[in-house]
């Protein structure tokens, strides 16, 4: 391991460089170099992991042949994508500026490390991730999840970093959004192939500033493959030890390389059976008849491509299709006898990206982007019941959303200073969200659409450099952002970030960063239309009221909503120790005052008319006329309460409708660790992610606070997974170990302790070396995951369609093998 500061310039001289430091040879044909550009390398590294990281997308490769680097041009027999490729020629997800210091904490996945692990979709390896909470939009939630806490819509899956809601986390794709889906405005990571994919990276801390609304809990970012040449085809099969899930996929990446640009083109097929209770031994005599998880089949194709222009002016373009089928049966009898009478639902998705941009190199390392963007996302839903054979339509309809942007940007040199040079990005666009939902059952529709204006900046100023060699401080740099965003309908928001990264000395540094961070109504949210329900008084609390009374229960959207708000910090301690080549360790505190949250006020309805906080949403013995008023403003109105309607009963009017009432405070420690060595016997490794989450809510401010975090339907306290790994030549074992902390069932008289789960993984990787004949381009991965079967623990169920574990945290797939294997080319 050696210490490296080597900044982005020519590859030619950067090679040189890297060659005096690391002691290695480095041969390269000078023609392969000409117009090359490095990627900046700084840290503690293995010769390997540098080299790689100044090679990240210049399309070339290096061998090893009797101890010297060998550098070549990329080909399909060798598509390295090394998890080394932290730093790109633009840290999208941590900085709109090239080659700084990033002060917040970043998760970066790669796909060979993906692939080590056995994980095959990229929405499997994010849901590996300690600080993602599975409740959100996601497959398999239970009806008995509340809708806070997450639903399934479509099949498809989110990302919901500290459990703060899919809608609080911004995921990107190589940068740019992508359209919302359904109706809780998050992004259906699912939709991505990961034949395309080069990184994920993750920074859990607010960034408003930088990308504007949702990015509250933080960004999650894409990266997609930019170079590469041949072609990959893979086929995996796999399946749950206990029945059900039996997974196909099939994949195709293509691409193809040029002096002056280059395209990639992936394509997957992915299905997978239902689970259904009978087929696990803890739900199917609690829920019979009920499916824990739906079954699912997806076509997926990503179409990515870069050309010079000219020697300044380039061209870029990325696109996305995704068409996905999702079904599930549930029972409509308690003994869960599906022959008798039973209910199926159904889904349809389909969405569509397409992102092009023009990039401008200027002079003084300026390069100036326009982008724009655009994507649709509809959701086709349906339901069906039958009693016996007979089957009727129970209600259909659809979610449709589409976004548009378009942004110019531009980053570069500002003023030299005796560190080095102080960078900025300034940049000015506008944003369009339109939303449609229609549902047969009382022809219920929302067609809106919302729109904004914005204007951002962000200063990087290197202050203590290395090269100045300043006791004490190694490195010292700070930086800025602001952004604003005017919405029409909504009103203007202004979002700053600070940020602090000092080292003092190569081994270790220090990282703060302070900001604020919001998140726009959806328009869902805003426009739900309002439905009026008469029910008897005493199901809302009511005591003392005379026989028969009754109470309109409102339930709906709010257009006078305005964006959440949160306040983010964070600081972070990192070692890298010279002494120990190979070990780093990364020890971050954050903490997330969210305010003016957008919450249904009354939680449980059963005491809104008997608990005095819930008072200034009910109006007592309201009048004729306010009744009237409201039922005739009403989208829909139903009786509930078994009599006839009559205003003389009517002991009150309780609003439930959507408000910006709710706070919550978020706050914990999040533990990055690894450390790798070679050996006699191959080269050792291992890597820990461990998150503690603390978090309450008040929903209003008449109401108390009370706890989140651990608690059912709510991410648990802990979460931790430690990697470890052996590579030896072609061959690979990886071991997984995924914690899982337990939360309490708060719902009855007393709490009771759910216990958590541990799965246990374990994968073996085969890739061919060059040069092996006829498995010349091979990969096998072999995967058994939880590999002892561990199981979720039941939960207190009161209907037969609850699931009767929590949905949100603790998955039903059991141990599941699989096999993939592919051919390159």
């Amino acid at each position: 391991m050696q210490q490296y500061e080597i900044s982005e310039q020519g590859l030619d001289a950067a090679l040189k460089t890297f060659a005096a430091v690391s002691g290695r040879e480095v041969i390269a044909p000078s023609e392969i170099l000409i117009g090359k550009r490095s990627r900046p390398v700084y840290g503690t590294l293995s010769a390997e992991a540098a080299l790689a990281r100044l090679l990240v997308g210049t399309g070339l490769r290096a061998e090893t042949v009797d101890g010297a680097f060998v550098i070549r041009r990329e080909t399909g027999g060798d598509m390295t994508t090394s998890s080394s490729a932290e730093t790109d020629a633009i840290i999208v997800t941590g900085s709109r500026i090239r080659n700084v210091p990033v002060a917040s904490p970043v998760i970066t996945l790669d796909q060979e490390s993906i692939r080590d692990s056995g994980q095959s979709t990229v929405a499997d390896a994010v849901r590996t991730i300690p600080q993602n909470f599975g409740g959100g939009q996601n497959p398999g939630i239970g009806f008995n999840v509340p809708e806070a806490s997450g639903a399934d819509v479509g099949g498809g899956s989110s990302v919901n970093l500290r459990g703060l809601g899919s809608d609080a986390t911004l995921t990107l794709l190589n940068g740019h959004r992508l359209s919302y889906s359904a109706a809780k405005q998050s992004i259906d990571i699912s939709a991505i192939p990961l034949g395309a994919v080069d990184r994920i990276e993750v920074v859990p801390d607010g960034a408003s500033a930088l990308f504007g609304s949702d990015a509250v809990a933080g960004v999650v970012n894409v990266i997609l493959r930019r170079e590469f040449d041949g072609l990959e085809a893979l086929a995996r099969l796999g399946a749950s030890t206990d029945g059900g899930n039996f997974q196909q996929q099939y994949a195709l990446t293509g691409g193809r390389d040029w002096d002056s640009g280059g395209f990639l083109a992936a394509y997957e097929y992915r299905s997978n059976s239902a689970i259904e209770s009978r087929q696990r031994s803890y739900a199917e005599d609690r829920s019979p008849g009920l499916t824990l998880y739906p079954a699912i089949r997806s076509h997926s194709a990503v179409l990515t491509g870069h050309q010079a222009l000219t020697s300044d002016l380039s061209f870029a373009f990325d696109s996305l299709f995704n068409k996905r089928w999702s079904d599930s049966t549930f029972p409509l009898n308690p003994a869960g006898d599906l022959s008798v009478s039973r209910g199926t639902q159904f889904s349809i998705a389909q969405s569509f990206g397409l992102a092009p941009s023009l990039t401008l190199a200027l002079p003084g390392d300026w390069d100036v982007s326009l982008i724009g963007t655009y994507g649709r996302d509809k959701v086709e839903f349906g339901a069906e019941t039958f009693f016996g054979t007979e089957g009727t339509d129970a209600g259909s309809g659809f979610y449709r959303n589409i976004g548009q942007s378009a942004e110019l940007a531009g980053s570069g040199r500002l003023i030299e200073l005796p560190a080095g040079f102080a960078k900025l990005a300034i940049g000015a666009g506008f944003r369009r969200n339109a939303f449609e939902r229609f549902a047969s059952a009382g022809g219920q529709l929302i067609n809106q659409a919302q729109q904004s204006y914005y204007a951002f900046g962000e200063v990087n100023v290197p202050l203590v450099s290395p090269e100045q060699d300043v006791s004490l401080v190694h490195r010292l740099n700070v930086s800025a952002a602001a952004r604003f965003e005017h919405y029409p309908s909504v009103g203007d928001v202004v979002t700053p970030k600070l940020g602090l990264v000092y080292e003092p000395t190569p081994d270790f540094d220090l990282k703060a960063s302070w900001g604020r961070s919001f998140r726009a109504p959806t328009l869902y949210q805003q426009f739900q239309p309002q439905s009026a329900y008469l029910v008897s008084a005493s199901t809302l609390g009511a005591s003392g009221s005379p026989p028969g009374s009754t109470a309109l229960l409102l339930l709906g959207g709010n257009v006078d909503l305005s964006p959440e708000r949160s306040s983010n910090w964070s600081v972070t301690v990192a070692a890298h120790p010279r002494a120990l080549p190979g070990a780093e360790l990364e020890i971050s505190y954050f903490s997330v005052d969210y305010s003016d949250r957008i919450v249904t006020p009354i939680t449980f309805a059963a005491l809104a008319l008997s608990d005095p906080a819930y008072g200034d949403l009910i109006v007592r013995n309201p009048s004729e006329e306010a009744q009237a008023d409201l039922i005739a403003n009403a989208a829909t109105f139903a009786n509930l309460s078994g009599a006839s309607y009559d205003p003389a009963q009517v002991v009150a009017i309780v609003n439930n409708s959507s408000v910006n009432a709710g706070s919550q405070r978020i706050h914990g420690i999040d533990a990055l660790g690894r450390y790798g060595f070679e050996t006699d016997w191959g080269t050792i490794s291992a890597s820990l992610n461990a998150s503690y989450l603390d978090s309450e809510q008040q929903l209003t401010p008449q109401l108390p606070t009370t706890q989140l975090a651990g608690v059912l339907f709510n991410p648990p306290h802990f979460r931790a997974r430690a990697t470890a790994g052996w590579t030896k030549g072609p061959f690979t074992l990886t071991f997984d170990a995924n914690y899982i902390g337990p939360v309490e069932d708060l719902r009855g008289a007393s709490a009771v302790r759910i216990p958590g789960m541990t799965p246990i993984d374990l994968t073996a990787r085969y890739r061919s070396e060059e040069g092996a004949g006829f498995l010349d381009g091979i990969d096998i991965v072999l995967s058994i995951q939880n590999i002892f079967n561990d199981k979720p623990s039941p939960i207190a169920t009161t209907l037969f369609l609850d699931t009767p574990y929590d949905s949100t945290n603790y998955s039903p797939v059991g141990r599941f093998i699989s096999l993939s294997v592919s051919k390159q080319w």
